[in-house]
């Protein structure tokens, strides 16, 4: 159908929906751009909004000012103009191609501006990570990053929320886990004391009592490192000596008992954010600002893990969905998942079955919750979330696959690389 010059659609006018810079430089090279220009051009594509907490007041003016004459801009407090503020929170809106001329101006600059740049850059080269990396356990590792993994739920427990009871025999606990590695899993998550919100503990005694029997018969019979789901050291050393590869905290690595476990055994560790205990988490829902205290908590435990002998390599961290989050709370970090990327860590995320969904969709039935984990697991996905925790493992292998598709064919590599290389190929903003 020829096209009239009063036609509404006359030049074919669309926002280019784009997420990555190979995406953007595709774009631009089916116009015949020049391809150094392609690599130029690339680079102004997409802004990175950066936050920063704490800026003392007499750098604050100084970041603002350098971001300007770089063609970026910054937010902070009102009162940093007048003095009455002593510091800010501040919001930098740059491209990449902007921070590459910002963080060497900034380098130069007193009042703390050198530490900032190092920060932000180690940040933004973090976030924007696609290469895979190797999590080392204590007996094996796993490779993440290429695609989100699987990790399958094991609840050797009489009481979690959705499958309490079921797996407290040996043989129907080993029967589950080899189905689970059938079905696609890539890490097995085996607990023996439930975290459900109000749930009392119990002892490490009773806790290794369920475990312990289960980890032996499954030793030499399983292709994927284990995990083990625990708030005790003394269960988390046993596990390990069992064959155990990684110990995921949902108390964050708090104690120093944890963390020397985890230390002295070489083992890996997920480090979850939770307040209070699985008993008391959910009368602790008061946030200021969630999503900062959330990434903080985290930042802080890692640092400590990291101080205390744990290896880089070896720390993931989770958000710790329902746990001391109210439904819409969990929502939130569930949409947001992405910023925690950034602190240079592979990240897990658990939502499986959880009230939040059933909230979400009105699913009363954890077991009538499928679709909506499913849901949340590509939401994960598509933020960059290198390990998913769930029940149902088959589903999300599959719906995941998907996702990895997708993936490739948004991270595909423009046909030619000249003047896109220290864009695109393991450099900052990577593919």
């Amino acid at each position: 159908m020829p096209v009239t010059p009063t036609s509404h659609h006359r030049f074919s006018a669309r926002i280019l929906d784009w997420g990555s810079l190979a995406e953007i430089a595709r774009e631009l090279e089916a116009t015949d751009s020049d391809p150094e220009g392609v690599g130029i051009m690339a680079r102004k594509g997409r802004v990175y909004p950066v936050r920063l907490d704490g800026v003392p007041l007499k750098a604050a003016p100084l970041l603002k000012q350098e971001l300007l004459a770089v063609g970026g801009d910054a937010a902070h407090a009102r009162g940093i103009a007048d003095h009455s503020a002593s510091s800010t929170r501040e919001i930098l809106l740059a491209t990449w191609g902007q921070y590459q001329h910002l963080l060497p101006k900034l380098r130069r600059q007193p009042f703390g501006l050198a530490e900032l740049a190092d920060e932000v850059e180690r940040a933004l080269r973090a976030y924007v990570r696609r290469a895979p990396r190797t999590v080392r356990g204590a007996h094996r590792s796993v490779t993440l990053g290429e695609r989100p993994r699987v990790m399958g739920v094991l609840n050797v427990t009489p009481d979690s929320f959705s499958d309490g009871g079921r797996y407290l025999d040996r043989a129907a606990a080993v029967a589950r886990a080899e189905k689970l590695v059938a079905d696609g899993a890539d890490l097995l998550d085996i607990g023996g004391e439930s975290t459900r919100p109000g749930a009392e503990g119990v002892s490490p005694e009773a806790e290794w009592a369920r475990v312990g029997p289960v980890l032996g018969a499954l030793a030499g019979r399983l292709g994927v490192p284990i995990s083990i789901d625990t708030r005790h050291p003394e269960v988390a050393r046993r596990a390990i000596e069992a064959g155990a590869d990684l110990v995921n905290d949902v108390e964050g690595l708090r104690s120093e008992a944890m963390r020397s476990v985890v230390a002295r055994t070489g083992a890996a560790a997920l480090v979850m954010h939770m307040r209070g205990t699985p008993t008391t988490m959910q009368s602790e829902l008061g946030y200021e600002d969630l999503r900062s205290e959330v990434y903080r908590f985290l930042a802080d435990a890692t640092d400590l893990a990291r101080a205390d002998g744990i290896a880089e390599e070896s720390l993931l961290v989770d958000p710790g969905l329902g746990f001391g989050k109210s439904p819409e709370q969990s929502l939130e970090l569930l949409l947001h998942v992405g910023e925690l990327r950034a602190l240079g860590y592979p990240v897990a995320v658990g939502a499986s079955r959880k009230s939040f969904l059933g909230w979400a969709t009105g699913a009363d039935d954890p077991l009538d919750r499928l679709e909506a984990g499913l849901a949340a697991a590509v939401l994960a996905g598509e933020r960059g979330v290198a390990l998913v925790r769930t029940h149902d493992v088959r589903p999300t292998v599959r719906v995941l696959r998907l996702l990895e598709r997708v993936e490739r064919i948004r991270r595909k590599a423009p046909s030619t690389d000249e003047g896109l290389a220290s864009v695109l190929p393991e450099g900052p903003y990577g593919r």
